[in-house]
C-alpha cells in the first residue's frame, strides 16, 4: 500500500473504529477530535466512548463488537486487495473534502487520489434517463474534460454512467463515488466501467469491507459527491430524484448549483426546473459552468471541443437544421429537408464524420 510508515498506525485504527459499524463519521470525528489518535479512541475504555458520542448501545455491545475485529488482520485485508487509505491528514486527501461538515475521516481508494485534487465538477442525475439525457451528460463531460476538468459522479445507471463514459471516451480524469465499499460494485452492469475508471481515474468510497449497496447509504455518499468538486450540475432529476440531494449539499457546502433544462412535460425535468427557479445556473453548454466559474478568457470562452469541429457545407448546414437533439428517424429527416433519400444518406453520414450528429438503433439521428 502507499501510505507512509508515520501514517501506518492512525490508518489501521481508523479503519477499524470505521469497521464499528454502528459509530460513522460524525462519531468517529467527535472521537478523533477528543482524543490523542485513533489508536488511543480504539482503546478507550467503553463506558466513555458512550458517553461521548450518546451512543444508543450499551458498553457491553460495544465492547463485544470491537473485540471481534482485529484492527491489523483488517488492515492485511485491505493491502491483499490493493485498496489504499488517506485520512483527512494525508497528503493525498482532496483539499476541497476537507472543508466541508463531516468529512469523511478516512477515504478507501483505487486509483490516482493526487489527481482529485484538480478542478472538478459533478455531473449526476436520474438512473432512469432519456436519449437527450444521456447524449446531454456526455457532451457536457466531452466539454468539461476538454478544458481540463475533472468529472465527479456515483456510477450509477443512467446519467452518472454516460457522464463517466464521456470523460473516459475523451481520455479525461474521472472519480466514482461508490454507496457500498470497495469490494462491491453496483450496478453490477458496471463492474467493467469500475475497473476502468480504476485504471484511470480513481474510484473512492467512505465504507468499510463488506459494505452492501443499501439504501440508506447513497445520501450520505452524495455529501462527497459535491465536496470534492467546485459545482453540481443536475441533468435529468424527478421531484424526488437522489441527484437533488446532491445539489442540496453542494448549497450547504457552498458550492455552485447548475441544472439542464428539459422538456416541460417530462418528470424527469421537474428536479432541473425546480432548481433554476431557484436560483441555479441554467447550462446550454460547458461555457455556462466555465463563465460561472470565472475560467473563461477576457474575450469571451471558446471550448476546445468545438474548435475540433470541422466546417460545413451549406448542404449539410441546411440539414443540420432539421435535426432536433431527440432521436428523429431518417424517413421524418427526408421527408422535412424535402431532398433524395440516396442524398440525405450522403450528408448524414458526413455530418456524423465530423460529430455534429449520432445515429442509434432504427436509423435515428439526433444532434450532438
Amino acid at each position: 500500500m502507499e501510505q507512509k510508515v508515520n501514517d501506518l498506525e492512525s490508518l489501521v485504527y481508523l479503519n477499524a473504529l470505521n469497521r464499528i459499524i454502528f459509530l460513522g463519521a460524525k462519531r468517529i470525528s467527535i472521537l478523533l477530535d477528543y482524543y490523542a489518535s485513533a489508536r488511543d479512541a480504539w482503546e478507550a475504555p467503553a463506558e466513555e466512548i458512550i458517553r461521548l458520542v450518546n451512543l444508543k448501545k450499551s458498553a457491553e455491545v460495544f465492547d463485544r463488537e470491537r473485540k471481534s475485529i482485529d484492527p491489523h488482520a483488517e488492515w492485511n485485508r485491505l493491502a491483499d486487495l490493493k485498496i489504499n487509505c488517506a485520512a483527512p491528514e494525508s497528503p493525498a486527501y482532496p483539499s476541497l473534502l476537507r472543508e466541508i461538515p463531516s468529512p469523511p475521516p478516512i477515504l478507501y481508494y483505487r486509483g490516482n487520489l493526487e489527481k482529485a485534487k484538480e478542478p472538478a465538477v459533478a455531473i449526476v442525475g436520474s438512473r432512469r434517463c432519456t436519449f437527450y439525457g444521456k447524449e446531454t451528460a456526455v457532451k457536457l463531460a466531452e466539454e468539461l474534460t476538454a478544458e481540463g476538468l475533472t468529472i465527479v459522479s456515483g456510477m450509477a445507471l443512467g446519467i452518472d454512467t454516460a457522464a463517466h463514459r464521456g470523460t473516459l471516451d475523451s481520455n479525461g480524469f474521472t472519480i466514482a463515488v461508490l454507496g457500498c465499499s470497495l469490494d462491491k460494485c453496483y450496478p453490477p452492469q458496471n463492474r467493467d466501467l469500475k475497473k476502468e475508471i480504476e485504471h484511470s481515474g480513481v474510484v473512492i468510497s467512505e465504507y468499510p469491507l463488506g459494505t452492501e449497496p443499501l439504501p440508506k447509504y447513497f445520501p450520505q455518499r452524495n455529501r462527497i459527491i459535491s465536496g470534492l468538486t467546485l459545482a453540481t450540475v443536475v441533468i435529468e432529476a424527478t421531484a424526488k430524484s437522489g441527484a437533488l440531494i446532491t445539489a442540496d449539499y453542494a448549497i450547504e457546502q457552498n458550492r455552485e448549483v447548475f441544472a439542464v433544462p428539459g422538456n416541460i412535460g417530462s418528470p424527469y425535468s421537474r428536479g432541473c426546473h425546480r432548481l433554476i427557479k431557484e436560483g441555479a445556473g441554467l447550462v446550454e453548454s460547458a461555457a455556462d459552468i466555465l463563465d460561472a466559474l470565472y475560467m473563461g478568457s477576457e474575450n469571451g470562452y471558446q471550448l476546445s471541443f468545438d474548435n475540433n469541429r470541422q466546417e460545413l457545407t451549406e448542404a449539410e448546414k441546411e440539414l443540420l437544421d432539421t435535426i432536433p437533439y431527440q432521436p428523429l428517424h431518417i424517413d421524418n429527416i427526408i421527408q422535412q429537408c424535402g431532398i433524395k433519400a440516396s442524398e440525405t444518406s450522403v450528408i448524414l453520414l458526413s455530418l456524423e464524420l465530423k460529430k455534429y450528429i449520432r445515429q442509434t438503433p432504427g436509423k435515428y439521428y439526433s444532434r450532438i
